[in-house]
């Protein structure tokens, strides 16, 4: 990739005045950095944040690591309940006007939320985000999302909460989600946009006996802090090559 490219250089030749690289992230809470979620007196549904346990900040500590006199500057701009249509809407505000070396996308877990009726409106969202980093010039990365739970964890007694862990994980169950991932894989094929499939591990996960709902922190949609790796791992090694 280029942006790995990029870091040789730096490496290689440090001390020169180059400014920093640059990683975006654009997504929905998950890149926010949201995990729990906890029903308030007034009976709405919050979640809990801590954007510094999310995989782009684990991502910049490994590179970090590995090489400490590249400097890397990370964007965050996840929104918790955002999807890819509104994502390509402020891309250009919250993407490309900061001029990264990379932008990574993550888009799936908000728009099944409109069922097969609204793939086709996920695949134009991702068209058009895509569109947008290329005539501006930005090497992209499509990161595929987790996976959501596949039933009410036993633990989830607040009627609200369990509310909504049943609308969103039949989701996964009725297979929608799988659906959603292979229209972001062809979307990305045709716009020779290279994949970063989570999303595809997730599933083998589930496939090796690894019980899937307890991996979520929210017991719905958000991966624990430790699953995040699983993100930040991943992308390291396309972004490197290994």
């Amino acid at each position: 990739m280029k942006f790995a490219e990029k870091i040789r250089e730096r490496a290689c030749s440090p001390g020169r005045g180059a400014r920093p690289l640059m990683i975006a992230f654009l997504g929905d809470s998950v890149t926010q950095g949201c995990f729990e979620i906890y029903a308030t007196k007034e009976g709405s549904v919050e979640t809990k944040f801590r954007s510094w346990q999310a995989y782009h900040h684990k991502l910049e500590r490994m590179l970090g690591e590995l090489f400490p006199a590249v400097a890397v500057n990370v964007i965050n701009a996840g929104i918790s309940g955002d999807n890819a249509l509104s994502g390509r809407d402020r891309v250009l505000r919250d993407v490309i006007d900061f001029h990264p070396d990379l932008a990574v996308v993550c888009y799936g877990l908000n728009d099944v939320n409109l069922g097969l009726e609204g793939l086709s409106v996920y695949e134009e969202a991702l068209e058009g985000i895509f569109g947008k980093l290329k005539e501006a010039g930005t090497e992209t990365i499509f990161m595929t999302p987790n996976m959501i739970g596949t039933k009410i964890a036993e633990e989830m007694e607040i009627v609200s909460i369990r509310s909504v862990a049943e609308q969103i994980t039949a989701h996964q169950v009725k297979g929608e989600m799988d659906v959603y991932m292979e229209k972001a894989r062809e979307v990305c094929a045709r716009n020779e946009i290279p994949v970063c499939d989570c999303y595809a591990k997730w599933k083998q996960l589930e496939a090796w006996g690894a019980d899937v709902t307890r991996l979520l922190a929210n017991g719905i949609n958000h991966p624990t802090e430790n699953l995040h790796w699983l993100f930040a791992v991943s992308l390291l090694e396309m972004i490197l090559e290994f």
